[in-house]
């Protein structure tokens, strides 16, 4: 146990309190603070659960309700102002402004659906709704970003344990949600829009940049989290089915939920235990430099004598004196841009057709997949599949979702080190996995959408931390705030043409044809329901297709990025934490040569 390294008496008391403050300013406790922040992030993806609700309560029909789902997916990708504003401001800042939007967007939504305000127009429902999903950014900006910069060269699991954990908390905040409100759904928007807003305020002031320190374990300790993460998503699944087969009670979800909290803490031991390393061995070197204090309060001749003798300065290159370099306008070095891997200005990266091809693939493939996430509750009523089995659905996307993410991150780091496999040939071979799904849906198979629950889930987390990670090899890390968020633009473009141009337009067509069918007008305010394996086929085909567009787009990529990812990619980033740790072993060094020469003037002036 660490509390057992602690010497008894006031200085026990005293070593673990700087144990405590050095555990709190490092950097693996900023981990575990960014993993929290992530696993109540995901509201975006929980709008199946509470999209009926939406629907019911205020009279919306299914083009308006995906209206707000475009505006929904609009907010929670649509980053580029969070980016720019962490280029000038610390990350806390960041933060604080996506947990206010948060508490404000949902909280606004929850007062409309409950009645205690005035029925909002559509506009302002899609500002409250694009409000809350905005801070979704804003945290991912602010924690995520943050720490990639941090480890830069473990960037694919960082991605992928970050952005594995947004996966997972569409099951988390669905366990909570039942252990504080039961079954009451308006109440879910409640949690939504208090719960992230006060996690992200406890640690606003733990995410911060730290000065790039290479740790050769470093990788092993992302590992230890990962495995953690694996419990905890199979400990969720194996929740899930339970749940689908037995009514729970209250007390029965208080218990699950209490396990869950548990396993959600349970990467802080992982903290502990490598901070206490850590601070362990920084204190065994300040106890080492201690000791040598005497050579300075008391010199020896021979040190004087040592002291006098100048230090060689390092020779300077002949030539002419350092000329200033020639400032470049942003204007002038568009089309100019370095090679891939250097630091691109924002321009440059906006402007090169590796990032147009990026934003085209993401577009078709998260898109496809996104609409299918999104119309998830409605395409289980339209097929008639109990409303257990729709909560069921929605938590398998959360679950998949997460295992995507964290396989994608992890996997394509081992592949790239180990095979120089470039991540773009990943990334094109998830978005034609993700067609299967798509057709599962169109062909309405009996009880085929549990398993495309599961292909669309995969699919969707996997081509996160992979295009983020593309982003940030080939445009490099100067601007990475920026250009990872407009990475996220391509998701609600595509859902605003799949989701609301195809999927609601579709949907709403067959539902007026059925409600004919039967002799029947829709009324001013009345919902439209469809129903049948008609309802979205046409809609899934024309998603097929627009997927099978991103694949072909997306083998570009490969092809031009080939060369780049055979060559050693990260060794820059090893260079530049070169210094650090020369220094470090320089200072060793000098002490050990103080301390020989020390001991050696005390035996010369003992023998004489």
């Amino acid at each position: 146990m660490v509390a057992d390294n602690f010497s008894g008496g006031g200085s026990g008391w005293r070593e673990m309190k700087s144990f405590g403050m050095n555990l709190i300013i490092g950097r693996w406790f900023m981990v575990f603070a960014s993993l929290l922040i992530m696993s109540a992030s995901g509201a975006t993806y929980m709008f199946g659960l509470y999209s009926n609700v939406i629907k019911t309560s205020l009279g919306y029909d299914q083009t308006t309700l995906n209206l707000l789902s475009f505006s929904k997916d609009l907010g929670g990708n649509v980053g580029i102002l969070s980016g720019l504003i962490n280029e000038v401001t610390p990350p806390w800042v960041v933060l604080l402004i996506g947990a206010v939007m948060n508490f404000f967007g949902y909280f606004m939504i929850w007062l409309a659906v409950t009645g205690r305000t005035a029925k909002p127009h559509v506009w302002q429902m899609c500002v409250y709704i694009c409000s809350g999903a905005n801070s979704q950014a804003f945290a991912n900006t602010g924690a995520l970003v943050t720490l990639v910069k941090n480890f830069p060269e473990s960037r694919g699991s960082v991605l992928g344990l970050l952005k594995s954990y947004v996966g997972l908390s569409g099951a988390i905040l669905t366990q909570l949600y039942h252990a504080f409100y039961g079954d009451d759904r308006e109440a879910l928007i409640l949690l939504i829009a208090w719960l992230p807003a006060a996690i992200s305020f406890v640690f606003l002031r733990t995410i911060r940049i730290i000065k790039m320190v290479r740790q050769t374990n470093e990788l092993r300790v992302f590992y230890n989290m990962f495995f953690i993460s694996l419990g905890l998503a199979c400990f969720l699944m194996v929740l899930i089915i339970i749940q689908n087969r037995l009514i729970f009670n209250r007390i029965e979800y208080v218990g699950s939920a209490s396990l869950v909290t548990i396993l959600l803490f349970l990467p802080l031991a992982v903290v502990i235990r490598e901070d206490f390393k850590i601070w362990k061995r920084n204190k065994q070197a300040l106890n080492y430099v201690s000791q040598m204090k005497v050579v300075i309060e008391n010199p020896t001749a021979v040190e004087l004598a040592q002291q006098t003798v100048p230090v060689e300065q390092p020779p300077q290159p002949a030539g002419d004196p350092k000329v200033p370099e020639k400032h470049v306008g942003c204007m002038e070095n568009i089309f100019k841009p370095p090679d891939r891997g250097e630091d691109y200005t924002i321009l440059q990266a906006l402007f090169s057709i590796d990032m147009l091809i990026i934003f085209i693939a993401t577009t078709c493939g998260v898109g496809g997949t996104l609409t299918a996430i999104d119309n998830l509750g409605q395409i289980g009523n339209s097929l008639g599949y109990p409303s257990r089995s729709i909560t069921t659905f929605v938590s398998l996307v959360s679950i998949w979702n997460y295992l995507g993410r964290s396989v994608a991150g992890f996997a394509s780091e081992y592949l790239l080190k180990k095979y120089k496999m470039p991540r773009p040939l990943l990334f094109t071979l998830v978005i034609l996995f993700s067609c299967a799904g798509h057709l599962l849906i169109a062909f309405a198979v009996p009880n085929s959408l549990y398993f495309a629950s599961v292909i669309i889930g995969f699919c969707f987390g996997a081509q996160w931390p992979l295009m983020y990670a593309i982003i940030s090899e080939i445009f490099g890390l100067k601007y990475y705030s920026t250009l990872y968020n407009f990475g996220s633009v391509a998701s609600p473009v595509g859902s605003y043409i799949l989701n609301v141009r195809v999927a609601g337009h579709l949907y709403d067509k067959e539902a007026l044809k059925q409600m004919k069918a039967l002799g029947r007008t829709r009324k001013q305010g009345e919902d439209l329901t469809c129903t049948g394996g008609l309802c979205y086929r046409m809609v899934f085909l024309i998603i097929t297709a627009a997927t099978l567009l991103g694949f072909l787009v997306s083998c570009i990529l490969v092809f031009r990025t080939r060369k780049f990812y055979k060559s050693d990619i990260y060794k820059k980033f090893r260079e530049e934490a070169e210094p650090a740790e020369t220094d470090m072993a320089s200072t060793s060094k000098q002490v050990e040569s103080k301390a020989t020469t020390y001991a050696a003037t005390t035996t010369t002036t003992s023998d004489n």
